[in-house]
């Protein structure tokens, strides 16, 4: 069976939406089905990740630093089986850009038995213990969206 695509989408793809990407990618590990992305609505291409976002996530072993950010585009729309979002915003932006995608584009914090449906918010320009809190709500969804995208295979 080829890979399929998850696709995480925030806003400017320097923070929540790689953080997410790296750390699926760690769970996935090198033998998945599934093979992750990451882009932002009003994303700049090519700016790295913020630091506090590298330095959350290296404290968890993970390297973020080979991230560069990419804009939105029809193609990564189309190629995703999944599109996980961090806000309803987001949600409500992509569905109205891209109306065939509707069925695919979850919010991350729906996969959180605990989160209530409620958005991962922008953790841009706070403190590195921020930027650890917003890890540790992707950390809760993770274990849910992973049961989610093996009941897709």
């Amino acid at each position: 069976m080829p890979e399929r695509l998850v696709l995480f989408v925030c806003t400017g793809n320097v923070c929540r939406s790689p953080m997410v990407e790296y750390l699926m990618r760690a769970r996935l590990g090198p033998n998945a089905k599934w093979r992750t992305a990451s882009a932002g609505l009003a994303a700049l291409p090519g700016m790295p990740a913020s630091t506090n976002a590298i330095e959350a996530l290296a404290a968890r072993n993970v390297d973020l630093r080979p991230h560069r950010s990419r804009a939105l585009t029809r193609e990564w729309v189309d190629a995703a089986a999944l599109i996980v979002v961090m806000t309803k915003a987001h949600r409500d932006q992509l569905q109205k850009l891209h109306r065939n995608a509707r069925e695919k584009v979850f919010l991350l914090r729906s996969f959180d038995p605990v989160a209530d449906d409620s958005d991962l918010d922008d953790p841009i320009g706070a403190t590195v213990e921020t930027y650890r809190q917003t890890h540790d709500a992707i950390e809760s969804a993770l274990p849910g969206l992973l049961d989610f995208m093996r009941e897709l295979q």
